[in-house]
């Protein structure tokens, strides 16, 4: 019997990029540890056997000293997605212009380092409008998957801002880092979006059925600095409940979920990088078997086809069905004297 899907993302948030919404300096010369754990993203899954999506930020791409991390990441089969040129989680503020070469700048970047044009965007914390979403349907993108459908996004940015070193300028930006209260009431199953140019597929990052609490990875390791067993049992009850409500999940995964305290101290404000990567890799290896174990686990691309094959098959379906019943002779269509001789 075939296991129901799964999709696995990994957003290739660099140093840099983390420093930025932070608001601490440094971060303009791009510091990166992407030599570090890409490798080790990469070994993790292919012990695994598994291929994921890799969302690239664009600034990173152009970088000569990144492209031997990037290039490996196709090269092992994986999927390149679209994470924005700058990293900035107000796209939202962004006009039509500015939209159109944040995307042209991170396509050409990414085709560059990696050989492959992106047909998925997800925006940086989570960040989409309209104008966002119209411009990447015009391009032929197949999917986003910038929503994440929880009513914890104004406290997680609350604890964001009171670790963070940002001007009242910065703080308006950021504002909508994480996303809003109503964002909890978004669907967690696939759908499209309607009123754009082309087709675009909504692929939602997965958040526990029902109460809507998150159960991406940095999530799990936040949990299991106070115990591995209850993090690993969190994670257990989101997939049945995921089973039970027919939701086919979208695990989404960061770097910081492979590197520890003990490979770099200057992210420390970020939950639980006082958690050793030993320690973490052992949890990260725990959560994909466990995933692996009831799901097919599968590309981001391939998450969003297959719910356009489902809706393609279900529509043909439905007209043929109809087709049917139209063949058929509805008995108020029959002769008024048959009807009375099939009566007597």
């Amino acid at each position: 019997m075939t296991k129901p899907l799964a999709s696995l993302s990994l957003d290739l948030d660099n140093k840099w990029s983390y420093l930025k919404t932070h608001g601490d300096p440094g971060w303009e010369s791009f510091p990166s540890y992407l030599d570090v754990v890409v490798p080790r993203v990469l070994k993790m899954l292919a012990e695994r056997g598994l291929r994921i999506t890799f969302f690239i930020v664009g600034q990173d791409a152009v970088l000569e000293k990144n492209h031997a991390a990037l290039r490996s990441i196709p090269g092992a089969g994986h999927e390149i997605g679209n994470h924005s040129f700058h990293h900035e989680p107000w796209l939202h503020l962004y006009s039509p212009e500015q939209l159109s070469e944040e995307l042209t700048r991170a396509e050409d970047a990414l085709e560059l380092a990696t050989g492959e044009r992106p047909v998925g965007f997800r925006g940086p914390g989570y960040s989409f409008s309209q104008p966002l979403l119209e411009e990447l349907a015009r391009r032929g993108y197949e999917y986003d998957a910038s929503t994440f459908p929880t009513f914890l996004g104004p406290l997680a940015r609350a604890y964001y801002f009171f670790h963070a070193n940002l001007s009242g300028r910065q703080r308006k930006e950021r504002k909508q880092l994480f996303g809003k209260l109503a964002e909890g009431f978004r669907p967690l199953r696939p759908y499209k979006w309607p009123g754009l140019p082309r087709e675009l597929v909504e692929i939602p990052v997965t958040t526990m059925p029902v109460v809507k609490l998150p159960i991406h990875l940095s999530y799990l390791l936040y949990l299991g600095q106070f115990s591995e067993a209850l993090a690993i049992a969190y994670f257990r009850t989101a997939l049945r409940l995921c089973d039970i409500f027919g939701v086919e999940p979208s695990i989404l995964l960061h770097p910081l979920d492979f590197l520890g305290g003990d490979d770099d101290r200057d992210l420390s404000f970020f939950p639980a990088m006082n958690l050793p990567a030993a320690k973490k890799l052992k949890m990260a290896g725990r959560a994909l078997d466990l995933l692996a174990k009831r799901r097919r686990i599968v590309t981001m691309r391939e998450h969003a086809r297959a719910y356009a094959t489902n809706i393609a098959a279900g529509l043909a379906s439905e007209v043929a069905s109809a087709r049917a019943y139209e063949r058929e002779p509805a008995e108020s269509s029959r002769p008024a004297a048959l009807v009375g001789s099939l009566e007597e």
